[in-house]
């Protein structure tokens, strides 16, 4: 699918086998995320001048004033879904589409939201190249996808104020939220779990993480 010098190839794999094993030494013990990981070619996802530093555990700019997420924080928003192939999932927050395609090689069905369309245009173009299947559409991502609703699990890659109550009500009973939650300089990791046949939320705090602000009617205003 991709043409690379033999160099350039083994290269890539020692990058990658080193990445795999910084994120297990960082407590990403779900060896379907890592293989997931592993999969999808990060390099794609990325502008052309940092290619070389794709498989490096570290957030990268994009277009948009957005970035990619590094890949610890993929890893680790991964593995808090606890999904399980054939489950539906809404992603808010396309960006470079990495965290899409990461979701795809899972075995998920992916509808993702981006409100910048051109992020949202180079993204599907660098899914259809490597072959995932994912729906995409240009919206506000707070207030979620409600045709496809409800969702066996929601992932929010953008820092909220508070958890979307458009998103909560479109998690399936059973389901799980993965979103940060803070003020715009750093958040904490949430997953809400909705309850069996129930309006209530289990809630659980994953730590400090940094993300851009989660623009839109249930998010922050922009600026």
């Amino acid at each position: 699918m991709f043409n690379r010098s033999d160099n350039a190839t083994a290269t890539l794999r020692t990058s990658r086998q080193d990445l795999l094993d910084q994120l297990r030494g960082r407590g990403i013990s779900d060896e379907a995320v890592l293989k997931a990981i592993a999969k999808i070619p990060r390099e794609e996802f990325v502008p052309t001048a940092f290619r070389h530093r794709a498989w490096e555990d570290g957030a990268l700019p994009i277009s948009c004033n957005q970035t990619i997420s590094q890949p610890f924080t993929v890893a680790f928003q991964s593995q808090l879904l606890e999904a399980t192939s054939g489950m539906n999932v809404l992603e808010i927050g396309t960006g470079s589409g990495y965290q899409a395609a990461v979701l795809w090689a899972l075995g998920l069905r992916v509808f993702t939201i981006e409100r910048h369309a051109d992020l949202l245009s180079q993204a599907r173009q660098r899914l259809d190249a490597i072959g995932c299947n994912v729906a995409m559409r240009v919206a506000d991502g707070t207030v979620g996808w409600s045709a496809f609703a409800p969702f066996d699990r929601i992932i929010v890659t953008a820092g909220a104020p508070a958890a979307p109550p458009a998103l909560l009500k479109q998690l399936a009973p059973n389901g799980r939220m993965v979103i940060p939650i803070g003020d715009k300089a750093t958040q904490r990791m949430k997953v809400f779990i909705r309850q069996q046949d129930s309006e209530q939320f289990d809630e659980l705090d994953h730590g400090d993480f940094k993300f851009v602000p989660l623009i839109g009617r249930e998010g922050w205003e922009k600026e």
